[in-house]
């Protein structure tokens, strides 16, 4: 039996990040984690590109761009959607998650869901802290790791057409 997985060097891969600008004081802090751990991993900075869009709700229309232009093995969205009084808490984070994995799924590049949908602004404090539970340094691991196992597939696909020529 043949196992394939990524793995968690960074030092090849090309990672978009969009993040939002609503709830900066918690987005910031999952663009710091997720910063920091694309250095960890070894992706040099040159590789990296950070685009801020005004709210989550917009993250997946930027995160298509960056997937379609061939420039990236992977992109991460990070944003926060903290839950209110009224249902628009419900409606942006389904309708964020419905865009974020249609964008993958419609492209074939990793889109990795780094938003927080928590009920209390202490939730996010606490979900965007240090990194052992930074989720913008999760969604980075997430990221670079299944980058990694596209590779590894595409390159097994080849291979296997190779031996039908």
């Amino acid at each position: 039996m043949e196992y394939i997985e990524g793995e968690l060097v960074g030092t090849s891969c090309r990672v978009g990040i969009v993040v939002s600008k609503f709830n900066e004081f918690v987005t910031n802090r999952l663009l710091v984690g997720a910063e920091s751990m694309l250095k960890q991993l070894g992706t040099p900075e040159d590789q990296i590109q950070v685009v801020k869009v005004p709210g989550a709700f917009e993250l997946p229309l930027a995160a298509k761009a960056l997937a379609q232009s061939g420039r990236f093995d992977a992109v991460v969205c990070l944003g926060a959607v903290i839950r209110g009084e009224t249902p628009h808490f419900e409606y942006i984070s389904a309708e964020v998650g419905r865009g974020i994995g249609n964008t993958a799924l419609a492209t074939g590049i990793p889109v990795v869901f780094g938003v927080l949908t928590t009920n209390t602004v202490d939730q996010a404090l606490d979900r965007s802290g240090p990194p052992e539970c930074n989720k913008g340094a999760d969604a980075v691991r997430t990221a670079v790791e299944m980058a990694n196992l596209m590779k590894k597939l595409q390159d097994e696909n080849s291979r296997q057409l190779g031996f039908l020529t």
